[in-house]
C-alpha cells in the first residue's frame, strides 16, 4: 500500500502544546431496555415521531437486550488510547462524551473545564465526511459550549480532528479484517468471492453536498462522502490483491437506511446486492463495513443478523469482516492525528499520513462544507463565531 507520510511523524511526549486533553465524541447508545424509547427519542428530537412508532423501531435494540454494543466499544476504545498515549509519554487526558445518551457532550465538557483544560482537540467516532458524520457533530458542540456560556462556565476551544478514512491506522485493520474473512470462507468459494464494501446509506441530497464546496455534486453521485469510501475500498482491494495474488470484485454498497420512501438514498441496499450477485452466479460475498468505527448496533442487526439471513436464505455463503474499533494501530493514529495538529497550530509542517489518492483531509471545516438543511451554528470550522471567541485571546 502506497503511504503518503511526509514529513516524518513527530514523536511523542510530554503535552502536545496547544492541547490539554482529547475528548472522545460518539453517537451513544441504550444499555438497557428502559433505555431504548428514550433514546430514540433523542436521536429523532425535532421530527415530530410518535412514541408507538420508536417502540417499533426500537425492534432492533430488543433483539440484543435493549443494548446497543457502541457504549462498551467506546469504553474499549477509551482505554486503548489511554494505554497508548502512555506508552508513547504523551500527557493527555481523554474524556468521553455522547451526541445521544450518558455520558452526555455538555456534561463531559463541563467535566472537563472544571477539571481546567481550555484547548480540547476532538475526535469524533465518524471517519467520513457528511452533514451526519461530521457537521451534526459540530452542531452538537456548538450547542454544548453555548450551554456553558449560559451557565457562567468557561468556554473551551474545540478542534475537531480531522477525517481519518484513509489514515493508515484506520485502514490497515480493514485490509486485516478483510483477508481473515476470505480465510473463513469455504475454499472451494474463496478465489471467487466478491467484496461488499458497505456504509451507512445517507439522503442522496446530504451525499451531494458532502465536504467542501468544490468536492459536492448535483447528480446523485454523492459528493465527498461516496468519493472517500470509494478510495478506501480501492486500496483495500488493492492490499488484498497484493497479499493474496486474487483480484477479488468489489462494490460499494449501502445499508441502514431510514426516512420516508420517496426521498432518494443511496444504493445498493446490501440485501439487494447479494440477492444480484447470487442470481448472476457468484460463489461468495465478504461484507466488509468500511464506513463504520467499530460493531455497533447496526452492524450487528443490518450485516450479522438482516444480510446474513438473506445469505442464508439465498444459499449464498458470506462472512463479515471486523470494523477496527479499538485496534492498537487505530490507537495510534489518534496519537498521529492529535500531534499533527498540534504542530499546525503551533506553526511546524505537520506529519499528514494517508492512504490513496486523495491524500489527508482538512483541519478546518470550510465554509459550505456538509451544509445543513436548516442553517445551524457549528464549532471548529471556518465559519465559526460563537462564545469560543469571546474567551481566548
Amino acid at each position: 500500500m502506497p503511504e503518503q507520510c511526509d514529513p516524518p511523524l513527530p514523536t511523542a511526549g510530554g503535552t502536545p502544546g496547544p492541547y490539554d486533553a482529547l475528548l472522545l465524541l460518539s453517537f451513544g447508545g441504550p444499555e438497557g431496555p428502559d433505555d431504548v424509547v428514550p433514546f430514540l427519542e433523542n436521536v429523532t428530537r425535532g421530527r415530530g415521531i410518535p412514541r408507538e412508532r420508536l417502540k417499533e423501531v426500537g425492534q432492533h435494540y430488543f433483539l440484543f437486550g435493549g443494548v446497543s454494543p457502541i457504549n462498551a466499544q467506546n469504553r474499549e476504545l477509551l482505554d486503548a488510547l489511554r494505554k497508548d498515549f502512555a506508552g508513547h509519554g504523551l500527557d493527555l487526558p481523554v474524556y468521553w462524551g455522547n451526541r445521544n445518551w450518558a455520558p452526555y457532550l455538555t456534561d463531559t465538557l463541563r467535566e472537563m473545564v472544571r477539571d481546567g483544560h481550555r484547548r480540547i482537540a476532538v475526535l469524533a467516532t465518524s471517519a467520513y465526511a457528511s452533514y451526519s458524520g461530521c457537521r451534526q457533530y459540530r452542531e452538537n458542540l456548538a450547542d454544548a459550549l453555548a450551554t456553558l456560556q449560559a451557565d457562567g462556565l468557561p468556554v473551551p476551544q474545540v478542534d475537531k480532528l480531522r477525517h481519518y478514512f484513509n489514515h493508515p491506522g484506520f485502514v490497515r485493520p480493514m485490509v486485516d479484517g478483510v483477508l481473515a474473512s476470505l480465510a473463513e470462507l469455504p475454499a472451494d468459494v474463496r478465489d471467487g468471492a466478491h467484496i461488499a464494501f458497505t456504509t451507512h446509506s445517507i439522503p442522496t441530497a446530504a451525499a451531494d453536498t458532502s465536504g467542501r464546496p468544490e468536492d459536492h455534486t448535483g447528480n446523485g453521485e454523492g459528493g465527498a462522502y461516496v468519493a472517500q469510501h470509494l478510495d478506501v475500498a480501492r486500496v483495500i482491494a488493492d492490499a488484498v490483491r497484493e497479499e493474496t495474488g486474487v483480484d477479488h470484485p468489489w462494490r460499494l454498497v449501502y445499508q441502514s437506511r431510514s426516512g420516508a420512501p420517496h426521498i432518494p438514498w443511496l444504493e445498493p441496499d446490501i440485501c439487494d446486492h447479494l440477492e444480484e450477485v447470487h442470481g448472476a452466479g457468484v460463489p461468495a460475498v465478504v461484507m466488509a463495513p468500511i464506513g463504520f468505527v467499530s460493531d455497533h448496533m447496526e452492524v450487528k442487526y443490518d450485516l450479522d443478523t438482516e444480510a446474513t439471513a438473506k445469505a442464508a436464505e439465498l444459499g449464498l455463503p458470506v462472512a463479515r469482516s471486523a470494523t477496527v474499533g479499538a485496534d492498537p494501530r487505530f490507537a495510534a493514529a489518534v496519537r498521529d492525528l492529535v500531534l499533527e495538529r498540534a504542530a499546525a497550530e503551533q506553526g511546524r509542517a505537520p506529519a499528514r499520513c494517508a492512504l490513496g489518492a486523495l491524500g489527508p483531509s482538512h483541519d478546518l471545516c470550510p465554509v459550505g462544507c456538509c451544509p445543513a438543511r436548516a442553517p445551524r451554528p457549528a464549532a471548529a470550522g471556518a465559519d465559526w463565531t460563537g462564545p469560543v471567541a469571546e474567551v481566548q485571546g
